[in-house]
């Protein structure tokens, strides 16, 4: 699942520079006995398998050796995290190592929550697994880790802090709708400045709960 978007575009190069390495972890590794079991019947009764504790503790310990970084986090993908945002994907760029725990099948034992740093959901529904949401948080946060992209580049992007300006492009004129004038005047400072209004009156519109998370951000 995971070779496809991880082989292309920004996430691929910066794989190749050496910014960013990335390895996959397969559960399965770590199961039990010939047959290599990760999951069991939920006690108590209920449909679905669920991903033993046991297991998981092992491949992450093993994995976190793998590391020999200090500044290194664990993290399980499941709905009852915190949800996931820009701020959170800038912070975990700065890490050394950053372990994704992806749970899967009903869920995952409880008990693995005492052996994580935190818990991340992606949004206010459920995916098959947590391969997906992975994928999602591996590309915002490896986009933003140092290197990868110039930091002009990042700083203008959605979210940091505001939702992004509108941008065109050719034609200038397309079914009677035009380009902006400022767009074209080549007055970079009131371009800048129209953009930074046009920014933050997005957000007002779209997403005004971002406003009151980063009021610092005025």
């Amino acid at each position: 699942m995971f070779q496809g978007p991880f082989n292309y575009s920004i996430i691929k190069r910066a794989r190749d520079s050496g910014i960013a390495v990335i390895k996959f972890i397969n559960i399965r590794d770590f199961g039990i006995g010939k047959h290599k079991v990760v999951d069991d019947k939920p006690f108590g009764g209920g449909t679905g398998m669920i991903l033993r504790v046991d297991v998981l503790k092992r491949a992450i310990e093993k994995t976190k050796d793998m590391s020999g970084q200090k500044g290194q986090k664990v993290i399980l993908l499941t709905p009852t995290g915190i949800p996931f945002n820009q701020k959170i994907a800038r912070n975990l760029s700065k890490l050394d190592h950053l372990i994704l725990v992806c749970g899967h099948y009903e869920g995952v034992d409880k008990r693995i929550e005492k052996f994580v740093d935190e818990k991340i959901s992606v949004g206010d529904f459920i995916t098959t697994g947590g391969e997906i949401p992975a994928m999602l948080i591996t590309d915002a946060v490896v986009r933003l880790t140092k290197g990868t992209l110039k930091e002009s580049a990042v700083n203008k992007e959605s979210f940091s802090p505001h939702l992004e300006y509108p941008q065109y492009t050719k034609p200038r004129r397309y079914n009677n709708l035009r380009v902006p004038k400022i767009l074209l005047s080549g007055d970079h400072k009131k371009i800048d400045k129209w953009q930074n209004t046009q920014s933050i009156k997005n957000t007002i519109k779209s997403r005004p709960d971002l406003l009151k998370k980063d009021r610092s951000s005025f």
